[in-house]
């Protein structure tokens, strides 16, 4: 009786977790990828992708090869920052605009 409860208990759980990682398919993990939140690159540019739900725009510094840093103010979505060989990094400044 107490092997086939134990044996009873890890099917179910191995069932649990079969259904969990049917439940995240890389169809749904794959737009998450393609544009990140914050600070990302492709092959040729740069990108800042601000991820909100509450439309509000923040302001960014980016930093800059070979060039003062800058400050700019984002909504929602995906901003062009310039050339990947250009821009090497942004973040939020935890400032709204």
């Amino acid at each position: 009786m107490r092997v086939r409860r134990t044996m009873l208990g890890a099917v179910g759980s191995a069932a649990l977790v079969f259904a969990t990682l049917g439940a995240v398919t890389p169809a749904d993990a794959a737009p998450a990828a393609a544009n990140p939140c914050g600070f990302y690159e492709t092959g040729s540019d740069a990108f800042y992708n601000h991820c909100t739900s509450d439309g509000s725009r923040v302001v960014i510094k980016i930093e800059v090869a070979h060039a003062p840093d800058t400050e700019w103010c984002v909504g929602p979505g995906r901003t062009w920052l310039g050339s990947a060989a250009r821009i090497q990094g942004a973040h939020y400044t935890g400032r709204l605009c």
